[in-house]
């Protein structure tokens, strides 16, 4: 949905090009808007950036720098015309298009590195950065309110094993499938983190340990039902603490849901 959402501004940024060379035009040669034509190159990149993530190269900023670099130079010529040169016409397109270009291509790199500085680049999910920020704003939001928040640890039983036998690619896969189901069980205010090669966190908000023991249940049912569809012989093991307030900081309420992951993980095994 998100990337839908910015699928939809593209046009916007042509409206604002638009925009911007109308009133480039109406100022005339006196008055120069000539510098906004750097803010759609700078909004195309940083949706480019993000729809990209990190796994294909987006042309959007260049496509954008393009236009604005011919919108400027018709607009110029027209206010100047007709003693406007058409090979100064054709070298200001050609300079200003590369100028739009690198600066869209800086901006997008900017945008990618500020983005995946909270996020794991193979899932998506955010990293422990991420995690630890919203941890400790959620502690003090329960601090205030009163009310309980739980923290989930799960790891990827058997894991090692379906990537020895199946190859990283398919060990990646299912990264991204428990990603995938880890999302769809969550909600916007809760954070989905993966800390580690096959461990990810889930804090959960305003929620008790009922509530959190449900959560945990239908995160359990659909990674058996993907499981089973692709043919993965791994299963989850989730350990859950559900607290209240800061007594206790992120790295010891995590050690607590690390136990009783384990002790679940032993329980299988046994």
């Amino acid at each position: 949905m998100a990337l839908k959402n910015m699928f939809w501004r593209f046009p916007l940024v042509i409206v604002e090009i638009i925009l911007i060379t109308i009133w480039n035009y109406e100022a005339g040669m006196f008055y120069s808007l000539d510098v906004l034509y750097c803010l759609p190159v700078i909004q195309a990149a940083r949706i480019g950036a993000i729809r990209s993530m990190r796994h294909s190269d987006t042309h959007a900023s260049t496509w954008v720098g393009v236009i604005s670099a011919v919108s400027w130079s018709v607009a110029e010529a027209i206010v100047i015309w007709p003693s406007y040169p058409l090979s100064a016409f054709a070298m200001n397109i050609f300079s200003r298009s590369v100028t739009f270009t690198v600066l869209g291509r800086v901006v997008a790199r900017l945008w990618k590195e500020r983005e995946y500085s909270r996020k794991d680049a193979l899932t998506e999910l955010a990293n422990r950065l991420e995690l630890t920020e919203r941890f400790e704003a959620e502690q003090g939001r329960s601090e205030r309110s009163g009310s309980p928040y739980s923290l989930l640890f799960m790891d990827i039983d058997q894991f090692k094993k379906l990537n020895d036998s199946r190859g990283h690619y398919v060990g990646d896969a299912a990264l991204k499938a428990i990603a995938e189901i880890l999302r769809d069980n969550s909600r916007s205010i809760d954070t989905t983190a993966r800390i580690g090669g096959d461990e990810f966190v889930l804090l959960f908000p305003e929620t008790n340990q009922y509530i959190c023991e449900i959560l945990v249940k239908r995160i359990k049912l659909a990674a058996e039902k993907k499981f089973q569809a692709e043919g993965w012989a791994i299963s989850l093991s989730i350990g859950h603490v559900t607290v209240t307030g800061k007594e206790r900081n992120f790295d010891e309420i995590l050690h607590e849901a690390d136990e009783k992951m384990y002790s679940i993980k032993k329980q299988k095994l046994a």
